[in-house]
C-alpha cells in the first residue's frame, strides 16, 4: 500500500509536466436548468460514487437534451462526491443526499443498526427532492446512492428506469429492476441475472458525447507532449488509467517500470493518470522525463483516447465500453475489491470479445506487466487485430440508444404533447448526428444539414 505523503514536506520536481485537475474545483456557475418553466419534461438523474456511474448518466443527459432542448434535468448525488463537481461541470443542476453502502459482511452491526437510519434519512430527502421537482420520470445509474431516490420514486408511482453498466448487476438494480418500468443492460449475458428478463434491453453503455467525436492522433499527442518531443509521431503511447480515485497496485507496477521502459525504449510515450488520491505521491516520486505526462485526473479523455496506442486500464464497465468504442488494445487488471466480482467478469467478456490481456492483482508486478506490454507493441499485426475486433462490438451509441426507447415510451408521451411538432425536427437532428434511425421519423439527409 502506498504511504500518504506530507504536502508540506514532499519534495516536487520542477520540470515535471502535471496538469490541473479540474474536476476538484468547485465551479463558480452551476446550471439552472432544473428550474426553469414548469412545462417542459421533467427528469431525474441518480448517480454517484465513481465516474462509472456518474458519465453514462451525463451522457443519457447529453442525449436527451439534444432530442428535447426544454427538457428539465436534475442529477442526485453524494454531496462530497465526485458528481458534485462533475455534473455541474458538464451543465446539469445538483442536489445531494445522504447514503450510505451496504456493509460487507451483510449480516454486521452496521447494516443492522447503522445503515437503516442512513436509508430512512435518504428516503425523506429523496421524497421531499420528488415532491418539490415533480419529475415524469427517475433513472438510476446503479450505485448506492441511486438506491434511495429510485425506491422514492417507486413508492410514489413515477416511473423508474435503471441501467446496469456491469456484466453481473449489483445488488442494488436487482432490487430495483423489480419496480421499473425497463432495464437497460450492457451485455446479452446480464439479461438472465434479472429476475423480471423481459424488461431488459441489450443497448451497451453510455458513452460519454465527447468521446463520439473523434480526435486525430496526432492531435491527442500534441496536447499531452510537445511538438519537439512528439516529432513525426511514429512513437508509441500507452495509456494508464487507474480509474477517478486511483488503483495503488497499478500506481506501483508502473512506478517501478516506467524509467526503464522510457530509457529502453525511444519511441515510447507515457500518459499516466495516477488517480486524486495517490497524485501527491506519485508525483514525489517520479522523476521528470520529456516523454511521461503525470497528472491526478483526465479530463480531455477523447484526446487522451486519440494519442494511445495502448491502454493499461482497471476493468470497469464504463472504461471497457470506452476502449471498445476507441478501438484500442488493452492490458485489463481487474479490481479485486469490487463487489461480486464485477470487474473480473468485465475483464473476462473483454479477453473474449477483443482479445484483451488480463493480469489479476495476484500476478500483478512490474515484470509482468512490462511483458505484457512489449508483447502488443511489438506486434503491429496483435495490435491491428486486438483493434478491429473492439470496434467490430463496440456500442459508443447506447446513451442515443437509450433515448430512443424513453422517446417512445413513458417520457414520450409528455414530450409529443409538450414538443408537438417540434419533436419530430429534434429526433431527426440526433438520428442524423448519430446515423441511428428512430422509430416513425425519417432520418434527414446529411447532405442537405447546412442547406
Amino acid at each position: 500500500m502506498l504511504k500518504a505523503i506530507n504536502p508540506h514536506t514532499s519534495r516536487s520536481p520542477r520540470n515535471l509536466k502535471i496538469s490541473n485537475c479540474v474536476a476538484l474545483k468547485n465551479p463558480e456557475n452551476q446550471s439552472t436548468n432544473a428550474s426553469a418553466g414548469t412545462d417542459a419534461v421533467r427528469i431525474i438523474l441518480a448517480a454517484g460514487g465513481t465516474g462509472g456511474h456518474i458519465y453514462p448518466a451525463i451522457a443519457i443527459a447529453d442525449d436527451l437534451k439534444v432530442l428535447d432542448p426544454n427538457a428539465q434535468i436534475l442529477f442526485i448525488g453524494l454531496e462530497n462526491g465526485m458528481e458534485s463537481t462533475a455534473v455541474p461541470t458538464a451543465g446539469y443542476s445538483f442536489e445531494p443526499i445522504p447514503a450510505a453502502p451496504l456493509g460487507r459482511p451483510f449480516v454486521s452491526l452496521y447494516n443492522l443498526l447503522v445503515l437503516p437510519f442512513v436509508l430512512a434519512k435518504s428516503l425523506i430527502k429523496s421524497s421531499q427532492i420528488l415532491k418539490e421537482f415533480k419529475p415524469d420520470i427517475v433513472i438510476g445509474t446503479g450505485g448506492f446512492v441511486s438506491f434511495p431516490i429510485c425506491l422514492a420514486a417507486s413508492l410514489r408511482g413515477i416511473k423508474l428506469v435503471i441501467q446496469e453498466q456491469n456484466s453481473v448487476p449489483g445488488i442494488a438494480n436487482q432490487v430495483l429492476s423489480l419496480f421499473s418500468y425497463k432495464v437497460f443492460v450492457a451485455f446479452n449475458s446480464s439479461v438472465d441475472r434479472f429476475w423480471q428478463k423481459s424488461k431488459c434491453v441489450v443497448c451497451g453503455n453510455p458513452v460519454r458525447l465527447s468521446l463520439r467525436q473523434y480526435a486525430s492522433k496526432a492531435v491527442g499527442r500534441r496536447h499531452f507532449f510537445s511538438n519537439a518531443v512528439v516529432g513525426k509521431g511514429d512513437g508509441k503511447v500507452v495509456l494508464i488509467l487507474g480509474g477517478s480515485l486511483g488503483a495503488n497496485a497499478i500506481n506501483v507496477a508502473i512506478l517501478h517500470l516506467y524509467s526503464e521502459m522510457l530509457n529502453e525504449r525511444n519511441d515510447l510515450f507515457l500518459i499516466w493518470q495516477t488517480g486524486v488520491l495517490a497524485y501527491d505521491e506519485m508525483e514525489s516520486l517520479v522523476k521528470f522525463h520529456p516523454r511521461l505526462y503525470i497528472t491526478p485526473f483526465l479530463h480531455s479523455m477523447d484526446l487522451a483516447y486519440a494519442a494511445a496506442d495502448l491502454i493499461v486500464s482497471r476493468a470497469g464497465a464504463m472504461i471497457c465500453s470506452e476502449i471498445l468504442a476507441a478501438g484500442k488494445p488493452c492490458i485489463l487488471i481487474p479490481s479485486p475489491d469490487v463487489a461480486k466480482g464485477h470487474q473480473f467478469h468485465n475483464a473476462c467478456l473483454m479477453a473474449d470479445f477483443a482479445d484483451s490481456r488480463v493480469i489479476t492483482e495476484d500476478e500483478l508486478d512490474s515484470l509482468t506487466l512490462k511483458n505484457t506490454i512489449e508483447e502488443i507493441l511489438d506486434n503491429e499485426g496483435l495490435m491491428r487485430e486486438m483493434s478491429e475486433r473492439a470496434l467490430k462490438i463496440a456500442k459508443p451509441n447506447a446513451s442515443v440508444e437509450i433515448a430512443k426507447h424513453l422517446i417512445e415510451g413513458p417520457y414520450g408521451e409528455k414530450q409529443k404533447q409538450k414538443m408537438g411538432s417540434s419533436r419530430g425536427r429534434h429526433v431527426a437532428h440526433v438520428a442524423c448526428i448519430y446515423n441511428q434511425d428512430v422509430p416513425g421519423v425519417q432520418k434527414a439527409d446529411s447532405n442537405n444539414m447546412h442547406k
